[in-house]
């Protein structure tokens, strides 16, 4: 992953999730970090990351096409 996705992510997506985790998901997002063993918090996080990053690009690639089919 380009080192501008990662600073992306931390910069712009990461707090719009925690605001969500703050949100009405908060306690389902509590539940799976209390079933969790202390070392995989971490592994959780990067597949956080992974899932999050992807899908903003596939939006951007959603957008990209809609707006050429839309012509």
């Amino acid at each position: 992953m380009s080192d501008f996705m990662l600073w992306f992510y931390a910069n712009y997506i990461q707090p719009q999730l925690y605001e969500i985790h703050e949100g009405e998901y908060s306690d389902h997002f509590q539940n799976i970090m209390d079933s969790l063993p202390e070392g995989l918090h971490h592994d959780l996080q990067k597949c956080e990351e992974f899932t999050a990053i992807h899908a903003f690009l596939l939006g951007l690639h959603t957008g990209a096409g809609l707006s050429s089919a839309a012509r």
